[in-house]
Protein backbone atom coordinates (compact mmCIF):
# COMPACT_ATOMS: atom_id res chain seq x y z
CA UNK A 1 0.00 0.00 0.00
CA UNK A 2 1.26 3.22 -0.77
CA UNK A 3 2.74 5.75 2.53
CA UNK A 4 2.40 8.63 -0.09
CA UNK A 5 -0.60 9.84 -2.33
CA UNK A 6 2.40 10.39 -5.30
CA UNK A 7 5.23 7.84 -6.92
CA UNK A 8 8.18 8.94 -8.03
CA UNK A 9 9.89 6.49 -10.40
CA UNK A 10 13.43 6.33 -11.91
CA UNK A 11 14.09 4.60 -14.80
CA UNK A 12 17.43 2.60 -14.98
CA UNK A 13 19.34 1.04 -17.04
CA UNK A 14 22.32 -1.15 -15.55
CA UNK A 15 25.76 0.41 -15.68
CA UNK A 16 27.20 -1.70 -18.52
CA UNK A 17 29.95 -1.23 -20.46
CA UNK A 18 28.66 -0.90 -24.60
CA UNK A 19 25.09 -0.48 -23.27
CA UNK A 20 25.05 3.03 -21.95
CA UNK A 21 25.63 6.29 -23.16
CA UNK A 22 27.65 5.07 -26.28
CA UNK A 23 27.15 8.50 -28.18
CA UNK A 24 30.28 9.54 -25.95
CA UNK A 25 32.67 7.09 -27.59
CA UNK A 26 34.52 8.19 -29.23
CA UNK A 27 36.66 10.47 -27.31
CA UNK A 28 35.40 8.25 -23.94
CA UNK A 29 35.59 4.70 -23.57
CA UNK A 30 32.34 2.07 -23.72
CA UNK A 31 33.86 1.62 -19.43
CA UNK A 32 34.44 4.93 -19.37
CA UNK A 33 31.28 5.68 -20.68
CA UNK A 34 29.32 3.37 -18.48
CA UNK A 35 31.46 4.89 -15.53
CA UNK A 36 29.24 8.14 -16.33
CA UNK A 37 26.55 7.18 -16.18
CA UNK A 38 27.09 5.03 -13.42
CA UNK A 39 28.30 8.75 -11.30
CA UNK A 40 25.17 10.78 -12.89
CA UNK A 41 22.79 7.60 -11.89
CA UNK A 42 24.24 7.33 -8.06
CA UNK A 43 23.89 11.44 -7.69
CA UNK A 44 20.42 11.38 -8.98
CA UNK A 45 19.65 8.88 -6.29
CA UNK A 46 20.91 10.19 -3.65
CA UNK A 47 19.76 14.10 -4.57
CA UNK A 48 16.27 12.16 -4.28
CA UNK A 49 16.47 10.24 -1.66
CA UNK A 50 15.37 12.68 1.00
CA UNK A 51 12.35 13.68 -1.76
CA UNK A 52 9.40 13.31 0.93
CA UNK A 53 6.48 14.51 -1.66
CA UNK A 54 6.17 11.15 -3.06
CA UNK A 55 6.98 7.48 -2.59
CA UNK A 56 10.32 6.60 -4.53
CA UNK A 57 10.97 3.91 -7.08
CA UNK A 58 13.83 2.93 -9.69
CA UNK A 59 12.52 0.86 -12.41
CA UNK A 60 15.30 -0.93 -13.71
CA UNK A 61 16.58 -2.97 -16.78
CA UNK A 62 17.96 -5.20 -17.68
CA UNK A 63 15.43 -8.03 -15.32
CA UNK A 64 18.06 -10.04 -13.78
CA UNK A 65 20.04 -6.85 -12.62
CA UNK A 66 17.69 -6.81 -9.82
CA UNK A 67 21.04 -7.40 -7.21
CA UNK A 68 22.98 -4.47 -8.58
CA UNK A 69 20.39 -1.68 -8.27
CA UNK A 70 19.30 -3.32 -4.96
CA UNK A 71 23.14 -2.95 -3.83
CA UNK A 72 23.27 0.33 -5.67
CA UNK A 73 19.90 2.16 -4.47
CA UNK A 74 19.46 3.95 -1.45
CA UNK A 75 17.59 2.08 0.96
CA UNK A 76 14.56 4.64 0.16
CA UNK A 77 13.77 3.42 -3.26
CA UNK A 78 11.58 0.29 -4.02
CA UNK A 79 13.05 -1.74 -6.93
CA UNK A 80 11.32 -3.59 -9.43
CA UNK A 81 12.17 -4.48 -12.97
CA UNK A 82 10.93 -2.49 -16.37
CA UNK A 83 8.46 -4.80 -18.36
CA UNK A 84 9.97 -6.08 -22.17
CA UNK A 85 8.96 -3.39 -25.28
CA UNK A 86 10.11 0.21 -26.77
CA UNK A 87 10.52 2.82 -24.25
CA UNK A 88 7.13 3.45 -24.88
CA UNK A 89 5.78 0.30 -23.93
CA UNK A 90 7.76 -0.05 -20.77
CA UNK A 91 6.88 3.83 -19.55
CA UNK A 92 3.18 3.00 -19.96
CA UNK A 93 3.53 -0.31 -18.02
CA UNK A 94 5.00 1.97 -15.10
CA UNK A 95 2.78 3.77 -15.17
CA UNK A 96 -0.03 1.04 -15.24
CA UNK A 97 2.15 -0.79 -12.26
CA UNK A 98 2.16 1.99 -10.01
CA UNK A 99 -1.76 3.32 -10.89
CA UNK A 100 -2.84 -0.12 -10.02
CA UNK A 101 -1.03 0.31 -6.50
CA UNK A 102 -3.57 2.85 -5.84
CA UNK A 103 -1.00 6.40 -6.46
CA UNK A 104 -2.98 9.54 -7.26
CA UNK A 105 -0.65 10.35 -9.70
CA UNK A 106 3.00 8.83 -10.75
CA UNK A 107 5.82 10.88 -12.16
CA UNK A 108 8.43 9.03 -14.37
CA UNK A 109 11.52 10.40 -15.07
CA UNK A 110 15.10 9.27 -16.62
CA UNK A 111 18.70 8.70 -14.52
CA UNK A 112 20.89 10.13 -17.12
CA UNK A 113 20.88 14.08 -16.55
CA UNK A 114 22.46 16.09 -13.91
CA UNK A 115 20.93 16.71 -10.90
CA UNK A 116 18.03 19.19 -11.80
CA UNK A 117 16.33 21.60 -9.62
CA UNK A 118 14.23 20.23 -6.56
CA UNK A 119 11.66 22.70 -7.91
CA UNK A 120 10.94 21.19 -10.74
CA UNK A 121 9.44 17.74 -9.11
CA UNK A 122 7.88 20.10 -6.73
CA UNK A 123 5.87 21.86 -10.16
CA UNK A 124 5.05 18.88 -11.50
CA UNK A 125 3.16 16.99 -8.73
CA UNK A 126 1.51 20.53 -7.71
CA UNK A 127 0.29 20.53 -11.97
CA UNK A 128 -1.00 16.84 -11.63
CA UNK A 129 -3.11 18.45 -8.74
CA UNK A 130 -4.93 21.10 -11.32
CA UNK A 131 -7.82 19.20 -12.80
CA UNK A 132 -7.03 21.06 -15.91
CA UNK A 133 -4.25 19.53 -16.22
CA UNK A 134 -3.71 15.83 -17.50
CA UNK A 135 0.14 15.21 -18.48
CA UNK A 136 2.93 17.19 -17.04
CA UNK A 137 6.35 17.12 -19.60
CA UNK A 138 9.84 18.37 -18.98
CA UNK A 139 11.34 19.17 -22.20
CA UNK A 140 15.01 18.04 -23.00
CA UNK A 141 16.96 20.57 -25.30
CA UNK A 142 17.45 17.78 -27.38
CA UNK A 143 14.00 17.63 -28.37
CA UNK A 144 12.78 14.65 -25.89
CA UNK A 145 11.70 15.02 -22.25
CA UNK A 146 13.07 14.46 -19.06
CA UNK A 147 10.13 14.07 -16.87
CA UNK A 148 6.37 12.70 -18.01
CA UNK A 149 3.99 12.42 -15.12
CA UNK A 150 0.30 11.83 -15.20
CA UNK A 151 -2.72 10.41 -12.87
CA UNK A 152 -3.85 7.51 -15.20
CA UNK A 153 -2.32 5.62 -17.60
CA UNK A 154 -2.83 6.16 -21.35
CA UNK A 155 -1.46 4.35 -23.79
CA UNK A 156 -2.25 6.21 -26.82
CA UNK A 157 0.39 8.47 -25.72
CA UNK A 158 3.38 6.48 -26.25
CA UNK A 159 2.21 4.72 -29.16
CA UNK A 160 4.09 4.95 -32.22
CA UNK A 161 7.02 7.83 -31.44
CA UNK A 162 10.33 7.83 -32.81
CA UNK A 163 12.15 6.96 -29.84
CA UNK A 164 16.30 8.75 -29.52
CA UNK A 165 15.37 11.06 -32.05
CA UNK A 166 14.89 14.86 -32.11
CA UNK A 167 11.27 15.22 -32.37
CA UNK A 168 9.86 13.00 -29.38
CA UNK A 169 8.28 15.74 -27.50
CA UNK A 170 6.86 17.73 -30.46
CA UNK A 171 5.09 14.05 -31.69
CA UNK A 172 4.36 13.51 -27.99
CA UNK A 173 2.60 16.88 -27.85
CA UNK A 174 0.92 16.06 -31.03
CA UNK A 175 -0.41 12.67 -29.51
CA UNK A 176 -1.78 14.58 -26.72
CA UNK A 177 -3.52 17.17 -28.16
CA UNK A 178 -5.05 14.80 -31.05
CA UNK A 179 -6.15 12.89 -27.73
CA UNK A 180 -8.30 15.40 -26.39
CA UNK A 181 -6.02 16.26 -23.47
CA UNK A 182 -4.09 19.18 -21.98
CA UNK A 183 0.02 19.09 -20.72
CA UNK A 184 1.91 21.57 -18.67
CA UNK A 185 4.93 22.12 -19.28
CA UNK A 186 8.22 22.34 -16.50
CA UNK A 187 11.38 24.62 -17.37
CA UNK A 188 14.15 22.69 -19.88
CA UNK A 189 16.82 20.64 -19.10
CA UNK A 190 19.77 18.85 -20.11
CA UNK A 191 21.03 15.12 -20.04
CA UNK A 192 24.59 13.78 -21.00
CA UNK A 193 24.45 11.98 -24.43
CA UNK A 194 27.37 13.91 -26.21
CA UNK A 195 30.73 15.03 -24.89
CA UNK A 196 29.84 18.58 -25.66
CA UNK A 197 26.89 17.72 -22.82
CA UNK A 198 29.61 17.16 -20.49
CA UNK A 199 31.09 20.43 -20.91
CA UNK A 200 27.76 22.16 -20.87
CA UNK A 201 27.75 20.02 -17.17
CA UNK A 202 30.88 21.70 -15.78
CA UNK A 203 30.21 25.35 -17.18
CA UNK A 204 26.57 25.22 -15.77
CA UNK A 205 27.97 23.70 -12.43
CA UNK A 206 30.48 26.62 -11.78
CA UNK A 207 27.83 29.24 -12.83
CA UNK A 208 25.05 28.03 -10.20
CA UNK A 209 28.37 27.83 -8.20
CA UNK A 210 26.97 24.22 -6.78
CA UNK A 211 28.94 21.32 -6.50
CA UNK A 212 26.53 18.95 -7.81
CA UNK A 213 26.33 16.24 -8.77
CA UNK A 214 29.67 15.38 -6.58
CA UNK A 215 30.44 12.09 -8.17
CA UNK A 216 29.70 13.14 -11.62
CA UNK A 217 31.79 16.36 -11.69
CA UNK A 218 34.73 14.62 -9.92
CA UNK A 219 34.56 12.00 -12.67
CA UNK A 220 34.56 14.59 -15.29
CA UNK A 221 36.96 17.04 -13.76
CA UNK A 222 39.77 13.80 -13.31
CA UNK A 223 39.24 12.55 -16.76
CA UNK A 224 41.97 13.35 -19.57
CA UNK A 225 39.15 13.80 -22.18
CA UNK A 226 37.92 17.23 -20.74
CA UNK A 227 40.44 19.11 -19.24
Amino acid sequence: MPTRADALVVMAKAPVAGQVKTRLVPPLSYEEAAELYACLLSDLLDSLQSFALADLFLNYTPADAGPAFADLAPEEFVCFPQKSGDLGERMHAAFGELSERGYRSVVLIGSDFPVFPREFLERAFAMLRDPETDLVLGPNRDGGYYLIGMRRPVSGIFENIAWSSDGVLTATLNRIDSLGLKASLLPAWFDIDTPSDVVDLVETATRLDANLPPRTLSWVRKSKHFR
